[in-house]
């Protein structure tokens, strides 16, 4: 603002009180106020902006309950004005692969159903990326694909992209640096080590490293830059398992870290708060109900609260604090069931709406509500 009076000050010297009004100068640190902007010639020479700058060196001095007492535009910090999000769930087996596509509005409460995909797909890994959604192979009910179909959330329609190099079903999908990566899965007869990147901007699939582990129903999760790939099944060992790996894309190497306190296959894994949750899954026949958290700055799980369901290949999204688990099987049924983990009471909640019908194995992301 001062740069612009000052380009023409001739002109422009007399908006600056009315333009003083609406800079959010109690926002601003102790320092700056006393080092720069009380030293500004401009705003001592005026009777106004010196009782803006009053209010704000005030502001500073009060305790903080005391501040929000002081009910001014220039005290109330600005909130981005973020679009309403809807839960999206894409495919999935009820029981065969299906290509119904439906979407959960949070303020109202309710299923609606959009665009279904061009062919059956179910156990492929979805991710919203750049303002749409994408579902990367999978099973169509007689083939693991390489195919990848990409949502318009605003026209409400599908369209294609380059397939992977490899079929991958039971994959894990996420968006890191803006590449969606595909990790592991099962291409078909043998569980998958192998990692692939997709380039928006090139629209094309590259490997990078590979893991140290062959993991199908793996569930991965980004934190921190990083990105994880939990549990899944070996099929070279016939073990499900514990162990978790890190990517980092900047050395183009997967480590482990530590080991969860149990073995899960599709487990529903999710990130909230800059912590990596594993909910759910199944060890042989046994399905879990357990969940824990990685919190990668200690290289620590921890066990929290169990979902009121055992539930294995179930998706798994994060909006506004809480980490939502949507259907998946319990061993003998698919589940149209949701529920959600509220990590400041540590209670998991069911949602009082289920999906139209019960499905595991389906991709699911929040995107933005289309107007």
């Amino acid at each position: 603002m001062i740069a612009w009076i000052k380009h023409d000050e001739e002109a422009r010297l007399e908006h600056m009180p009315k333009l003083m009004e609406h800079v959010r100068l109690p926002l601003l640190s102790r320092d700056y106020l006393v080092q720069i902007v009380e030293e500004e010639a401009l705003i001592k020479n005026n009777n106004t902006c010196k009782d803006f700058l009053i209010e704000a060196m005030k502001y500073h001095l009060l305790p903080a309950d005391q501040r929000h007492l002081m009910k001014t535009d220039r005290t109330r910090p600005r909130t981005p004005v973020s679009l309403p999000k809807v839960m999206i769930v894409v495919g999935g087996q009820a029981p065969k692969a299906i290509r119904s596509v439906e979407c959960y509005d949070f303020q109202e409460d309710r299923w609606y159903q959009v665009a279904n995909l061009p062919s059956r797909r179910c156990r492929a890994g979805v991710v919203f990326m750049a303002g749409k959604v994408y579902a990367v192979g999978g099973f169509n009910g007689s083939l693991r694909v390489r195919t990848v179909d990409v949502y318009d959330c605003v026209r409400d329609q599908w369209s294609v992209i380059p397939s992977m190099q490899e079929r991958r079903s039971t994959l894990g999908a996420a968006v890191l640096a803006d590449l969606l990566y595909a990790v592991g899965g099962f291409d078909g007869s043998t569980g998958l080590s192998s990692v692939e990147a997709y380039n928006p901007k090139t629209n094309e699939w590259s490997f990078v490293a590979p893991m140290n582990t062959r993991r199908s129903s793996v569930g991965v999760g980004v934190v921190d830059g990083k990105l994880y790939a939990v549990g899944g099944y070996d099929g070279a060992s016939r073990q499900c398992l514990s162990t978790v790996e890190e990517y980092n894309p900047v050395s183009n190497k997967w480590g482990y870290v530590a080991d969860m306190s149990t073995r899960r296959s599709g487990a529903g894994v999710g990130v909230l708060n800059g912590q990596l949750y594993a909910a759910g899954g199944h060890d042989g026949p046994l399905v879990r109900k357990s969940v824990e958290v990685y919190d990668p700055a200690t290289n620590t799980w921890r066990q929290v609260c169990d979902m009121n369901m055992c539930r294995r290949n179930a998706g798994v999204c994060a909006i506004n604090g809480l980490l939502y688990v949507i259907g998946g099987d319990d061993g003998s049924c698919n589940l149209s069931s949701v529920e959600y983990y509220n990590p400041a009471s540590d209670k998991w909640s069911l949602l009082p709406t289920n999906m139209s019908n019960g499905r595991s194995y389906a991709g699911v992301s929040v995107i933005d509500k289309p107007l």
